[in-house]
């Protein structure tokens, strides 16, 4: 899903970013809301995570435009005690809430240990991993989810009870690139039907594993957060305000010395760069090193933009008014 493009142009990051704010404020953002969002899903490009990158702002300029989303939300503390909180996210995207509310986990899991806060009530929170690499420098060890509205049909594929199953966990690595999983559990069965069928009969305890995963994050994500199964769209105030997300953190001094526990994930991380690479692949990573090797490249070269990815913002800039930075 996340593999570079073979056919691209590269764009400076900082035009880019420009592009993503200027087609937000088009659509109604504020400019210091814009360019907050405009600048995680350029981290995400650099990092070469394209699926939740800067080609989102197509859906989400246009979701606020028809007034699926709100355009400019207040999210705020609906629930709150020393190591928990939750927040409304007034029907907008949900990057505002889930950073008020991993902002406000560090700070309670600083104090207090450990910090469980959830969302509710916004639109897509973009990849998960932007909130568990919130916690890394504050020495926490964090995983985070995201669910959705969601209706089964009956007789639809087994995999579809997943839903959209993101998640993420990271762990600071001492000077290593930190360890960041950042994933969705099902989504290589969504990719046609021959290649579910295949994965299926060669592994069926993957899917199984993948899918009991998927149900996770719908639960602890969705329903718990107050994202009701099957509930129709019109009950809602924001139609697109249908997602909400959960993030649980902790101090690694709760168990042992932060630096000693990360002087083994280094000395881990060290040894899994000498381990003999899967077939087809070059070098070994820990989770999230090879993006933050891509982000740091990228930096310097530029975002890669690929074909469908440039069509795409060339008729976004088209719709708005806006020109694109190449």
């Amino acid at each position: 899903m996340n593999a570079p493009p073979k056919t691209f142009i590269r764009v400076p990051h900082e035009a880019l970013q420009q592009l993503v704010s200027d087609a937000g404020q088009a659509a109604g953002l504020p400019a210091d809301k814009a360019d907050f969002l405009a600048e995680l899903l350029t981290i995400n490009d650099l990092r070469g995570v394209y699926s939740h990158g800067t080609q989102q702002i197509c859906a989400y300029a246009r979701l606020m435009r028809d007034g699926k989303l709100n355009p400019n939300p207040n999210p705020r503390a609906v629930k709150d005690s020393p190591t928990h909180a939750q927040y409304d996210g007034d029907g907008g995207l949900g990057y505002f809430p889930c950073r008020d509310a991993t902002l406000a986990a560090i700070d309670k899991a600083k104090e207090h240990g450990i910090a469980i806060v959830g969302t509710t009530n916004h639109g897509h929170f973009g990849a998960a991993g932007i909130y568990s690499r919130m916690t890394l420098e504050h020495d926490l060890l964090t995983w985070v989810t995201s669910g959705h509205q969601m209706g089964l049909g009956q007789g639809a594929p087994f995999v579809t009870a997943a839903g959209g199953s993101p998640m993420s966990y990271s762990t600071p690595t001492g000077d290593e690139d930190p360890f960041v999983l950042d994933f969705g559990a099902v989504h290589d069965l969504y990719v046609g039907e021959s290649n579910r069928e295949a994965i299926s009969k060669l592994g069926p305890s993957t899917v199984f594993r993948s899918v009991g995963l998927g149900m996770i994050c719908q639960s602890w994500g969705g329903f718990l957060q107050g994202v009701p199964f099957g509930k129709a769209p019109e009950s809602r105030v924001w139609e697109g305000a249908n997602q909400g997300s959960l993030l649980i953190t902790f101090r690694i001094d709760l168990f042992m010395d932060p630096a000693e526990f990360k002087a083994n994930m280094e000395a881990y991380s060290n040894a899994i760069h000498k381990l003999e690479p899967l077939v087809g692949f070059d070098a070994v990573y820990m989770a999230g090193q090879l993006e933050a090797e891509r982000e740091r490249a990228n930096r310097e070269a530029g975002v890669l933009i690929g074909d469908r990815h440039r069509q795409q913002m060339e008729k976004l800039a088209d719709e708005f008014g806006l020109t694109v930075p190449w």
